[in-house]
């Protein structure tokens, strides 16, 4: 399964009906010369990976870093997403699921493509793919493996179908060695992929 992370204009085959009638515009607003192709490609860039996730990153950090919050994330999620300011459409029921040495989640939605935009922004393409959607739920591990994701075998792999009523975020484990790191830091190490479960946190020495 390919996890191209790129606006891709070739393969239509995931998207719903009204995904291919803004595709369709776009494709008419690039061939009149209105809108650089290039341009769209960088800006659903920006919002799939850097923009969007940066929010999703300060809930983790903050959960990192402060118990209270962390408690508070697990049992009531949008609340203690909705108090940093994160609130909006796809994002008005949100469940928190972390990460331990026992268990590991991984998010999908396998009708369509819900996602939490507060937190995460735009979804990639790939979550949106039939391939990942299938088979994220047929063998969790060898999607991860694809990712560069390998777990011990003694490591469960749980799946969480995110709905129209419910959506997701992980908590991914907190790397060692960031005990002296400020949210601001450890925000850094979180990656948009870490909180949908298809990656890990960033090593700290990875940022040096």
């Amino acid at each position: 399964m390919g996890h191209n992370h790129h606006h891709d204009h070739d393969d239509h085959s995931h998207l719903s009906g009204i995904e291919l009638r803004v595709r369709a515009l776009e494709s008419i607003l690039v061939e009149k010369g209105y809108v650089d192709p290039a341009a769209i490609d960088a800006l659903v860039e920006t919002y799939e990976v850097k923009v969007g996730p940066r929010n999703g990153a300060k809930v983790v950090a903050k959960a990192w870093a402060d118990p209270d919050y962390r408690e508070w994330l697990r049992t009531d999620a949008t609340a203690a997403i909705a108090s940093l300011g994160f609130i909006g459409r796809q994002g008005e029921q949100m469940v928190a699921v972390e990460n331990t040495p026992d268990q590991h989640n991984m998010v999908v939605c396998t009708l369509c493509s819900c996602y939490p935009w507060p937190v995460l922004g735009l979804p990639p393409v790939w979550y949106k793919s039939a391939p990942y959607r299938s088979r994220a739920v047929l063998d969790p591990r060898g999607v991860l493996a694809e990712f560069g994701v390998h777990l011990p075998e003694t490591t469960r792999i749980r799946i969480w179908d995110s709905t129209a009523e419910v959506r997701y975020l992980v908590i991914p484990m907190r790397p060692d060695g960031t005990e002296d790191m400020s949210q601001e830091a450890l925000a850094e190490l979180v990656t948009r992929d870490s909180m949908i479960g298809t990656g890990l946190a960033r090593q700290p020495e990875a940022m040096r």
